[in-house]
């Protein structure tokens, strides 16, 4: 099976972000995974338009705290969307399992709670190369696919 890149997509068929408000809620845990993500995100929005004065960075202590982030970004009726981003490489422990529910599921309902974009860039990965590896790495930026998803996802709800 071939690998895809995260970093490979069409830039003809992202909107402009012009008139759109994002908050990217990163956390702080496995910062040179997170710090990665959030550079790739964030250039992905300048990118397409999106002005840095509507980029809103929210830091979070760690992946759990994601869902609770984002709400706080979304209780501001003119941010758009939310891109939550995090790493959590399993461990020994359930606590991996625990967290990536957590945040799955917490996201899911945020997002249909507040009826607004809730990006999924959460990194589940088995060690911290495969992290490497998805945060700018061989495999591309996760941040760059979660900043694609949340352009596209505003102009969605925006059209309906």
């Amino acid at each position: 099976m071939k690998k895809v890149n995260l970093s490979d997509y069409n830039p003809a068929t992202v909107p402009d972000g012009s008139d759109y408000k994002v908050a990217i809620v990163v956390a702080e845990w496995n910062p040179e995974i997170t710090n990665a993500l959030l550079q790739g995100a964030h250039e992905t929005l300048l990118e397409h338009g999106v002005k840095e004065d509507n980029i809103r960075v929210i830091p979070v202590p760690g992946s759990y705290e994601l869902t609770t982030g984002a709400d706080i970004a979304l209780a501001d009726s003119a941010c758009d969307a939310a891109i939550c981003l995090g790493c959590v490489i399993q461990g020994e422990t359930r606590h991996f399992d625990f967290i990536c529910e957590a945040v799955s599921q917490g996201l899911t309902n945020l997002s249909l709670k507040r009826e607004k974009p809730v990006i999924f860039g959460l990194l589940t990965t088995n060690d911290m190369q495969q992290a490497r590896d998805r945060s700018g790495g061989r495999h591309g930026n996760k941040g760059v696919e979660a900043a694609v998803t949340a352009l596209k996802m505003i102009r969605l709800n925006k059209e309906r």
